[in-house]
């Protein structure tokens, strides 16, 4: 139950904060429609309301996957569920996540964005993501 908590209420906060930080900056840093663009940059011959779907399904997937890595660094003891926990996984999410974004956007010759700008705000909401995933767990443990 904390897995499928977390998932949702980790990925749902962060969604929201990137959303914000593009609004704030007025750049794209939505990661669900930033997967919808690199559908369509490697060719897909799906529609764009299918791809918006796959997108937002891709990125709570996403999610889950970095939720269950917590589960497993909890189970062999290697983190707690503390705070320091939570900042040390979401920035060891954060930064995957950046390598991972870093190798699409040059895969697919990704139209030019503020990547540094996407990179910043990718780690900071990655590590609200592992605090709130620490949270999830205090709260249903």
């Amino acid at each position: 139950m904390s897995i499928l908590f977390a998932t949702i209420a980790a990925t749902t906060l962060m969604t929201i904060l990137s959303y914000l930080f593009s609004a704030t900056f007025r750049e794209l840093y939505k990661e669900p429609l930033l997967l919808k663009y690199l559908m369509q940059r490697f060719g897909s011959p799906l529609s764009a309301n299918t791809e918006e779907v796959i997108g937002w399904v891709a990125h709570y997937a996403i999610g889950l996957l970095f939720v269950l890595c917590f589960q497993v660094l909890l189970l062999y003891n290697i983190l707690d569920v503390s705070w320091t926990s939570g900042v040390l996984f979401g920035t060891a999410a954060g930064l995957v996540g950046i390598v991972w974004w870093h190798m699409m956007f040059k895969l697919s010759n990704f139209p030019p964005i503020d990547f540094r700008g996407y990179y910043w705000q990718l780690l900071v909401v990655h590590i609200i993501f592992g605090l709130t995933t620490v949270a999830v767990y205090k709260f249903l443990t």
